[in-house]
């Protein structure tokens, strides 16, 4: 995955030293913004901010303000750069909840390591769902209002499970547990496959996720999970329940039930330039989408193409 770090920097000198320092990481990417074009790198939403004190034209304090106020940047990571040593002008950044003064001269090496176990501990930390390893809601919701916000076209997969519940009451959560992980695994597999740059893969949590790709024709992606997962979810279960093609649940008046076994709705929207103005939008339309999809026995997907 890259790392985009934002460079303040008025007169850019930083960015070819960054650039020299990651040469051999091409997963770090480093772009310098001017600091009256924050709102560029705000926009952008940051792997990192890196703020050249000695190279801006404005208040460094108000400028992390700024960034901190910022709703989807709360969380970014700020390391000011700068060559005041006086400790009460430190302790004022760090009151800003800025992660990091350096002091220049930078010593290359501890800048360099720096970054990168910055960038480790952001990677760990937003993987909110241990069991997956995926990005939650807070990337979720920041990954769409990005996408709205630079007027890209974009698909969005909402992809849950059927007859989920009945097979976590018959084979218990930790059974459960593994065909979350397993519909996870699916999904990054057939996304990456078709669609190996741009995309986002999220865990709304339980048996319910998000894909969003930077492709408005999503067939191929929806018909690979669907085979895939089809193919392979069978052996979560025993040979007389596939066999029988279903599992038998006792109802809260115990009588017995029967459950088809557990398949995958996709519901897509197709979100065209400029199409929605927010992620509730989205949201909306995913619900009604997603649901169609559900109303058809076994995994099917369903593809809203209405325009504005």
């Amino acid at each position: 995955m890259i790392q985009e770090i934002y460079i303040i920097d008025d007169d850019e000198s930083s960015i070819i030293v960054f650039r020299e320092l990651f040469k051999n990481d091409p997963e770090y990417k480093f772009i310098s913004v001017t600091s009256d074009q924050i709102d560029i790198a705000l926009k952008n939403i940051p792997s990192i901010i890196i703020v050249n004190e000695d190279a801006i034209e404005v208040d460094v304090l108000d400028l992390c303000k700024k960034i901190r106020r910022d709703e989807d940047n709360s969380i970014t990571p700020i390391i000011v750069v700068s060559s005041n040593s006086e400790k009460e002008h430190r302790i004022e950044i760090l009151k800003e909840s800025v992660e990091y003064y350096i002091k220049k001269p930078v010593n290359a090496q501890y800048l360099y390591f720096t970054i990168k176990n910055l960038s480790r501990l952001l990677t760990i930390n937003r993987r909110i769902s241990p069991l997956t390893g995926l990005p939650g809601n807070v990337q979720i919701h920041a990954e769409l209002k990005k996408r709205i916000s630079n007027k890209e076209d974009f698909s969005v997969l909402y992809l849950d499970l059927d007859n989920f519940k009945a097979y976590n009451d018959v084979y218990g959560f930790l059974k459960g547990d593994q065909i979350i992980k397993f519909t996870a695994d699916t999904i990054i597999r057939c996304v990456h496959e078709y669609v190996p740059d741009g995309s986002f893969i999220g865990h709304i949590g339980g048996d319910d996720f998000i894909a969003i790709l930077p492709i408005l024709h999503c067939e191929k992606v929806c018909e690979s999970i669907i085979s895939n997962f089809d193919a392979q979810v069978v052996k979560f279960f025993t040979d007389e329940d596939v066999e029988n093609g279903y599992i038998e649940v006792a109802n809260r008046k115990g009588v017995i039930e029967q459950f088809a076994l557990t398949s995958i709705s996709i519901g897509v929207v197709e979100a065209d330039k400029g199409r929605f103005s927010n992620m509730l939008e989205i949201g909306e339309v995913g619900a009604q989408v997603k649901h169609l999809a559900k109303s058809i026995m076994g995994s099917s997907y369903s593809i809203d193409r209405r325009k504005k």
